[in-house]
């Protein structure tokens, strides 16, 4: 009874509670594709000529679907649980949001005029951290099965599909993230003093801040501008 709920359930159901909304929103109230807007969805021209760069948060709470929203979940299910016993809460906070961040970065660099939602950046952050974990003399022997070259093949698969005409995957988000989070993974050990530990409480903390004040500046957008 008292055992805390692992993070990453908490994020699974704000995405889900957010689509549910949306999907209300759009059905009683606006059937048009602004309402991915409303709900914070990532549009180069918002941020850069409007000044709307908390887009670049709001978007990974946003899917574009209940197909992409249930892979995405499943991944942060899967992931989650393994990347947050392994590092911790904090750590795992961090890495999903930078990962995240930086690969909605890169989607607005190279998808600019492109309207993007979705978790996947900061998912595929979770498995680069794995990745790059497998890499580390340090990481500890019971881990290879799920860190290093074991992940090789999925992450191929996935990066692959993302080139294939049609597909409506966004390889930005998904590359800018895996890199992010490959050398998170490498550069950071499982084990850290208690001093580095505050260090990544602190950021994730921040993070958390970032993520309140995005979705304030977002409501303040559509309803006070």
């Amino acid at each position: 009874m008292n055992r805390r709920q692992p993070v990453y359930m908490y994020l699974i159901l704000i995405n889900s509670s957010i689509l549910l909304l949306f999907y209300v929103v759009r059905a009683f109230f606006n059937r048009s594709d602004v309402v991915y807007l409303i709900f914070g969805a990532q549009y180069g021209p918002l941020i850069t000529k409007n000044g709307e760069w908390f887009r670049i948060v709001t978007a990974m709470f946003m899917h574009g679907g209940f197909l992409h929203l249930a892979f995405n979940m499943y991944a942060l299910y899967i992931l989650g649980n393994y990347v947050e016993a392994i590092y911790g809460p904090a750590r795992f906070v961090s890495y999903y949001f930078i990962s995240g961040i930086i690969g909605n970065i890169a989607t607005h660099l190279f998808y600019y005029d492109a309207l993007s939602v979705g978790a996947s950046g900061a998912i595929f952050g979770l498995v680069g951290t794995l990745f790059g974990a497998g890499f580390r003399r340090d990481t500890p022997f019971y881990l290879r099965p799920i860190t290093g070259s074991a992940l090789l093949p999925m992450i191929i698969i996935n990066i692959a599909l993302g080139f294939v005409p049609g597909s409506a995957i966004n390889n930005a988000a998904h590359i800018g993230g895996l890199l992010t989070g490959m050398a998170l993974g490498y550069l950071t050990p499982v084990h850290l003093t208690h001093k580095t530990e505050l260090f990544w409480k602190a950021i994730a903390v921040s993070l958390i801040i970032s993520v309140v004040v995005s979705f304030g500046l977002l409501i303040r957008s559509n309803f006070f501008s």
